[in-house]
């Protein structure tokens, strides 16, 4: 980036051109009066245009004008210190992740045609994308992932490898590791990966679809104080709409689900912790929860900004003295004329 010290110096480059209309219009020639011209007729005689001498100082003249302006080309850095949050996604893997949420008004032949053209994903899929941007869009913070259904399985600890993250993520499959949900084994477990973190802020988001039906040996409550008590925030996410069917894998029929996230529970943990609770109902819910996350779950950056200046000035300082010299010295010795 080209920029000037002191732009207010370029003003004076008018001076040089005035200088040139003065001397060709007003300048009056001096004048000798000599005995004989004999020895002054091998000298070439003055005509009305500017010879190369007088070019040599009107260049010099324009270069000192801008080595005292001080152009300069400037090298912009920035400088990123990022202080990142330790933040772990919790996804529900159970059976009924299966399921789709659908438009009230979708046809059969609507709904199979926008599963064959992936324009309709099931609940776990779509969690799965709108996770991938989430994660993609917080490269300084530490992400971990936590599948739960009977059990919770760590299939990630907080990393700031987001490639071997996404992996991970891409191979979780409703029903992988059990048909039924369990709230408080991912919480537990994510309060163990966290409680030790020297990172300024700790989060569990927790996406689930189901209500309590796992049996663990902890209660969803007593794993919120527990996370309460390890200053690690829950913000859960209740999956699922008033419309959602799935596919029979036996049969191939397509059946109704029923809706049955437990909304009272999720908000109670979250309460707990101070976090929050959201609600996805369909894609568009889901990508409007993680966008409302994301805002609320800031990293905290600092970008100073600094400059390098290459200058210019002694450059053209230079070459201005030396076109000076060299007009001189043509003047004098190689291109005398006469007036």
């Amino acid at each position: 980036m080209l920029s000037f010290a002191y732009p207010w110096a370029l003003c004076l480059l008018l001076i040089v051109p005035l200088f040139f209309w003065y001397r060709r219009r007003w300048l009056r020639r001096p004048a000798v009066v000599v005995a004989s011209a004999i020895p002054f007729r091998k000298i070439k005689k003055r005509t009305g245009k500017p010879d190369f001498a007088e070019w040599c100082c009107y260049l010099a003249a324009v270069l000192l004008v801008l080595a005292m302006s001080r152009p300069r080309l400037g090298d912009e850095r920035v400088i990123v210190r990022a202080k990142g949050i330790d933040l772990i996604l919790a996804l529900d893997m159970s059976g009924s992740m299966r399921a789709y949420d659908i438009s009230p008004n979708m046809s059969r032949e609507s709904f199979h045609k926008a599963i064959q053209e992936r324009t309709l994903l099931n609940r776990l899929d779509t969690a799965k994308r709108e996770i991938r941007k989430f994660i993609e869009e917080r490269p300084n913070d530490r992400i971990g992932l936590i599948g739960f259904a009977d059990q919770a399985y760590s299939f990630a600890p907080p990393t700031l490898d987001h490639s071997w993250l996404i992996d991970r993520l891409n191979s979780l499959t409703p029903g992988q590791i059990g048909e039924t949900t369990g709230i408080a084994a991912p919480i537990g477990s994510a309060v163990n990966r966290l409680k030790d973190s020297a990172a300024p802020r700790r989060v569990l988001v927790l996406f689930t679809d189901g209500t309590n039906t796992a049996v663990n040996r902890i209660s969803p409550e007593q794993a919120a104080a527990l996370a309460k008590e390890y200053k690690v925030i829950i913000h859960t996410v209740g999956i699922g709409s008033g419309q959602a069917v799935a596919i029979d894998p036996t049969f191939g029929r397509v059946i109704p689900v029923q809706d049955n996230f437990d909304e009272p529970l999720l908000k109670a943990l979250a309460k707990e912790t101070d976090g929050s609770y959201f609600h996805a109902s369909d894609s568009d819910g889901m990508a409007r929860v993680m966008q409302e996350i994301n805002q609320l779950e800031r990293t905290s950056v600092e970008q100073p900004r600094y400059v390098e200046y290459r200058e210019y000035a002694p450059v053209l300082a230079l070459i201005a003295a030396g076109l000076l010299m060299l007009g001189f010295a043509l003047r004098c010795r190689w291109m005398v004329r006469l007036p």
